[in-house]
């Protein structure tokens, strides 16, 4: 989780059009994430909740993971690791393949495909966009991978007297100037990047747009290394966003924020925390007892 940020300045957005690099802020110190730590609900079943992130670590690897690098990246004994992954194994949930790494299995399919049945995106994310909307008080939105196109698909409109013109649910189109879809690509493999650059031109919409190529990889680059993204009157003039992924950037969806310009920039900081902390606390909202 990234941390609180040094003020942002004005020269940050009307130096959009130059250096690149300049959009990186740098994080301050960790007692916040500390304090995340221990207010951070325990799991319930350990067991099961140890499963669950060996699942998580196998997907998000490129090529499969080792029983070593599995204990590693979860922080438990080789043992249990051994032991879960038995259980993993012979339920058809991961496969080990010829040098000893772990794979999905093919019953993970059964999961994908209840999941893109089911999941109604709007109704998931709603909540968590109303929130964000009563914290800010500014317009607040979710965005997402749909069928091939980075869709809006929640919006909560803020509450300040003078609110940025919102986008409408369901908007697509012109990702490469918002911060949402900036994100969105930012943390897509390079394959779907540069399939979706290929398929939507980068049109120039203001005079801080993005329009070469070669740039936006290198926004998109420093977009991923940064873990949050910033659309500097990209989209519209007067207008700038904010958007934070959830799940570390491995979720097909992300969480955004838009403002006037200069309330935008005099309270970046408190809205970058609250937007991080709703992505990585609320994602998943313990169950009712």
């Amino acid at each position: 989780m990234q941390q609180a940020l040094n003020p942002i300045t004005i020269r940050h957005v009307q130096a959009a059009s130059a250096d690149r690099k300049e959009r990186i802020l740098k994080p301050g110190n960790d007692a916040q994430s500390s304090n995340d730590e221990q207010s951070r609900p325990r799991p319930r079943v350990q067991s099961a909740a140890r499963t669950v992130e060996i699942l998580l670590a196998i997907a998000q690897s490129e090529r499969g993971l080792t029983t070593k690098e599995i204990g590693e990246q979860v922080n438990i004994g080789r043992q249990a690791v051994y032991h879960l992954l038995h259980t993993l194994t012979t339920t058809g949930m991961v496969t080990r393949v010829d040098d000893n790494r772990f794979v999905l299995g093919l019953r993970v399919g059964t999961l994908a495909q209840g999941f893109e049945r089911q999941l109604a995106p709007s109704e998931h994310l709603a909540p968590l966009v109303r929130a964000l909307s009563r914290q800010t008080e500014e317009t607040a939105y979710a965005a997402g991978w749909r069928f091939g196109e980075i869709t809006v698909l929640a919006v909560a409109r803020g509450t300040n007297p003078v609110q940025a013109a919102e986008t409408p649910q369901g908007h697509t189109g012109n990702a490469h100037a918002r911060a949402s879809g900036k994100l969105l690509l930012a943390f897509a493999s390079r394959a779907t990047r540069q399939a979706y650059l290929d398929t939507h031109p980068l049109a120039e919409l203001t005079s801080t747009t993005i329009t070469d190529p070669a740039e936006l990889n290198r926004e998109l680059d420093a977009v991923r290394a940064q873990g949050y993204a910033v659309d500097n009157e990209e989209f519209a003039p007067g207008l700038c966003c904010l958007a934070v992924p959830f799940d570390a950037g491995h979720s097909p969806f992300v969480l955004a924020l838009s403002a006037p310009k200069d309330r935008f920039l005099q309270h970046f900081n408190r809205n970058l925390s609250i937007m991080q902390h709703l992505a990585e606390h609320r994602t998943y909202p313990a169950l009712d007892t």
